[in-house]
């Protein structure tokens, strides 16, 4: 991954009368659950030239100054007919702003619900704007003549995708996306970013499966050549097995055993933040989420995700001391539908003051429902370590559930396959990572030399573990070898379930390591590992890393083994 980079401009033609301006950032850029691999961003605008020019999804403030400053020495902004927009994300609002200034004849067009944020976020309500319902067609000249597709979903209700039949391109906007910063325009080995693509669809796509699924059915009928994502490389090589891959990702949340219905409302995004990353950790333990915006969702439609779910997590933002009307009629129709025996979770961003969230929270104490986290409350904007906290309560709140439902097969003899398993052989260790403010831990004895040159090995990470966000390609972690005769007391404290977010390493004794993660100093040898690549296995992520420092700590010690009595659970 390339740092220390400045924020800069990229402009190339990609089609007839089109080129793509690509605002790029090899930083994180926004603390966004879907940033946390951290690859930087870029945020891709398209120009097309007909008759009429079209101007297709400006980026955000961060960009502004640059953006505008590449447009105006390759092309006559004053000449730009149509601002189209994907989505009305406020953070636009100051390149849309400056964008009028320098032509004000410019006329908007997005979708119904995207007009009525495009008419706060601009604070005007007299602005032209063309609203696209689906039949409604912009001849630009020269034979662009664009069709829309809306495509919504709980977090963009107003998703609008674009199709130029001329250029057989799709504007997909969230769709196919990636956040991942490189020189690369197209996906040329597109293989080599499926990890980051995966990543995008289980943070932004995974939690709207159902709407998601729809869309593709929307779209499935386009001739298309390449879809032009809102971020990252635009997809041509890869287009046919991202799309199959998309249906089976998709596939897999709607075949899971288990449902959670995550309902919230979102002022200034901020809960809608907390909403996916939470998200984020129920999906990754293997339980489905259907996301609800009760802002843009029919009383009917959240009564039925209710009645399916195996559990329920409401989050709400705080107004003048309440919580929105759509939230306290959400709140209304979860106390009337769902069982007190469903699993409950509740969380909230405000300002000055949380009454919204503790409202709910004592609401639905009084009628009896189980909480499976405690309740988070975030002041203003979440960071880095919010996110995690907020992940791993979705993980434990996915866990829970799972464990209720799960028949303990731990009560009936194993298999004769299962005890053989069970007696592979295997280092017991702990494998443990710290990036940013952001740290983890497991205990691990699924490990195996994988490679002499480089010195390689693979660990198997279990999906639901907190530990998993940072085994991704890049990331750096450090194994600790345990000794056998004192690896108990390591074990134990490992082994012990911990709350969101809570310290791993509260009285263990450890140093830095190079690389920033700590090294237990009680073990009996470390490796300091760098991330290479990593397969999907079943509910497991095999993980290979190269060993770039390492020492033993204790010459005279026996490496620990874990013999486990069957091979179906740890």
């Amino acid at each position: 991954m390339q740092v220390n980079k400045p924020r800069d401009i990229q402009v190339m033609p990609i089609g007839t009368d089109t080129t793509i301006v690509r605002s790029r950032s090899w930083s994180r850029l926004r603390f966004e659950i879907e940033y946390a691999l951290a690859k930087g961003t870029t945020a891709n605008s398209y120009l097309i030239q007909g008759d009429k020019v079209a101007l297709i999804d400006p980026p955000g403030e961060t960009f502004t100054q640059i953006y505008l400053e590449a447009l105006q020495q390759r092309f006559d902004v004053k000449a730009i007919d149509y601002v189209i927009l994907g989505h009305v994300n406020p953070n636009r609002a100051a390149t849309l702003k400056a964008l009028l200034e320098i032509a004000p004849q410019i006329t908007f067009v997005c979708s119904n619900p995207g007009a009525i944020n495009l008419r706060g976020a601009l604070e005007n309500q007299d602005l032209p704007i063309l609203v696209m319902r689906g039949d409604e067609t912009l001849d630009l000249g020269k034979g662009h003549h664009l069709q829309f597709i809306p495509t919504p979903n709980p977090r963009y209700a107003d998703a609008l995708c674009t199709y130029d039949p001329q250029t057989e391109i799709l504007y997909s906007d969230k769709l196919f996306a990636a956040h991942i910063c490189g020189d690369q325009v197209f996906d040329e080995g597109w293989q080599s970013i499926n990890e980051d693509r995966r990543y995008y669809f289980d943070c932004v796509i995974a939690p709207h499966a159902k709407q998601v699924d729809t869309a593709l059915d929307k779209l499935a009928d386009l001739p298309v050549r390449m879809y032009a994502t809102g971020h990252g490389p635009i997809v041509r090589y890869g287009l046919i097995e991202l799309t199959h891959a998309y249906r089976e990702w998709i596939q897999q949340q709607a075949s899971a055993d288990l449902t959670v219905a995550l309902i919230y409302a979102s002022a200034y995004g901020n809960t809608a933040t907390l909403a996916q990353a939470i998200a984020r950790g129920i999906t990754k333990a293997g339980v489905a989420v259907e996301s609800i915006n009760c802002e843009f969702t029919e009383p009917e439609e959240i009564r039925a995700a209710v009645e399916k779910s195996a559990g329920f997590v409401i989050g709400s933002p705080t107004l003048g001391g309440h919580a929105p009307t759509p939230v306290q009629t959400a709140l209304g129709i979860v106390l009337s539908t769902a069982t007190n025996n469903k699993l409950a979770g509740v969380f909230g961003s405000f300002g000055w003051s949380g009454e919204a969230v503790d409202l709910i929270e004592s609401r639905l104490k009084d009628a009896g429902y189980r909480f499976g986290f405690d309740t988070i409350r975030v002041k203003f904007k979440p960071n880095e370590a919010t996110l995690q906290l907020c992940e791993e309560a979705g993980t434990d709140f996915a866990q829970a559930l799972k464990k209720a439902k799960k028949v303990r097969t731990t009560s009936q003899p194993a298999t004769n396959v299962e005890q053989a398993v069970g007696r592979i052989v295997g280092s017991l260790c702990v494998v443990t990572a710290k990036q940013g403010e952001v740290s983890s831990a497991m205990l691990a004895s699924w490990v195996a030399q994988a490679s002499f040159n480089p010195p390689g090995l693979t660990i198997a990470v279990a999906k639901d573990r907190a530990v998993e966000s940072l085994t991704h390609s890049g990331n750096q972690f450090v194994l600790n070898v345990l000794k056998e005769g004192n690896h108990l007391g390591l074990m134990k404290h490992f082994l012990k379930p911990f709350g969101p977010a809570q310290d791993r390493f509260a009285d263990v004794a450890t140093e830095e390591a190079v690389n920033g993660s700590p090294i237990l100093k009680d073990a009996l040898a470390y490796l300091e590992c760098s991330v290479q690549n990593r397969m999907e296995s079943g509910d497991h992520w095999l993980v290979y890393a190269t060993v770039d420092n390492g020492r033993v700590l204790n010459q005279d010690g026996v490496t620990a083994v874990h013999h486990r009595k069957s091979g179906n659970h740890y």
